[in-house]
């Protein structure tokens, strides 16, 4: 597995990192713990010595399932999880409220008070039931503390040795640019896909030019461009794919069909189209790992695979090109 420095830190990620966001079962209607275990085992095995988690994955569960997993494989990996989405406060702004698996709502806010932040740390740590975190990321932004503030906990966290390494996600290059006046941010995660594309005018830019890492969730569109996709596939309303307009009839049926045109590429390389998403955007400029995703072993050991596939630049012009036609926003 190739492993790429994230930004100026001394941090190794593999360019696939395995993303613990489906495992919490929250937004995606539900999940299978045992599964969950044999999916980050198998990406282990493979060579994705990195997860990515978050406490607001499953209210805690995914940061639970990812400590039982690991459990006497700590040393080998890199831990990311995250701070500053609140489910069990009523402070700051808010973020989300969306129906929970098994019934009621679930309501979240965004709140990076330094109490805060140390809390959610301290929280992440016993769940995690590790001694430090490798990256640790602010989830995203708000306004219910100042930069100074929120990042300045973040450094305080850094020197009494609880996290080795400060990030930031989902933040514009005015956000990033007033947290890098108070610590040393390396790494910026956001989304990006062939389809959706934003990043490419004002964060990716950014973060090239002050050499931050930057990690992108849902290189497959939340599996829109995983080739698995049909038209007739529903989701609960506890899936948050239920409220993307990419998954609505008129935009999926567009998104399938530009699929099929790539279709050819991905036979030629002998690869899934997943695996081609994944490794389009491994491909870019400046990103340093793709978050990949997965509920059970062979979905794991498929997307890992993604990480060998080698793209010539006129296969990615190809890809690029044709989802770009789309103008699919986000």
């Amino acid at each position: 597995m190739e492993h790429r420095r994230l930004g100026t830190s001394d941090l190794e990620l593999p360019v696939a990192t395995f993303g613990a966001w489906a495992i919490g079962g929250l937004f995606w209607g539900g999940t299978d713990d045992q599964q969950a275990i044999e999916a980050i085992h198998a990406a282990i095995d493979h060579g994705v010595d990195a997860i990515d988690t978050a406490p607001i994955y499953g209210r805690g569960h995914s940061e639970t399932v990812v400590g039982q997993a690991i459990r006497g494989k700590r040393d080998k990996l890199k831990i990311l999880t995250k701070c500053g989405i609140r489910w069990d406060i009523d402070e700051g702004e808010h973020h989300f409220t969306l129906p929970a698996p098994g019934g009621g709502e679930v309501t979240a806010h965004r709140f990076l008070k330094a109490d805060s932040v140390i809390h959610e740390c301290e929280q992440s740590l016993k769940r995690l039931d590790i001694d430090v975190i490798d990256l640790y990321q602010v989830h995203t932004p708000s306004e219910s503390a100042t930069a100074e503030e929120t990042m300045g906990a973040l450094v305080k966290l850094q020197q009494q040795g609880k996290i080795r390494h400060i990030g930031v996600s989902n933040y514009n290059s005015r956000q990033m640019a007033a947290a890098l006046e108070h610590a040393p941010v390396v790494s910026n995660q956001i989304m990006y896909s062939a389809l959706i594309r934003e990043i490419e005018k004002d964060e990716l830019p950014f973060c090239r030019k002050h050499g931050l890492g930057v990690i992108c969730y849902s290189p497959m569109a939340l599996g829109l461009l995983s080739g698995k996709m049909t038209m007739d596939r529903t989701f609960p309303e506890t899936d948050i794919r239920s409220r993307k307009q990419w998954f609505q009839p008129e935009n999926r049926k567009r998104i399938l069909d530009t699929l099929e045109t790539i279709r050819p590429l991905a036979d030629r390389h002998k690869a899934t189209l997943g695996q081609l998403a994944i490794a389009w955007v491994i491909a870019q400029e400046g990103i340093t790992t793709a978050l990949v995703g997965a509920r059970n072993a062979a979905q794991a050991v498929e997307n890992a695979a993604a990480a060998a596939l080698r793209l010539s630049p006129e296969d990615v012009q190809f890809i690029g090109q044709a989802f770009a036609e789309l103008n699919m926003p986000r």
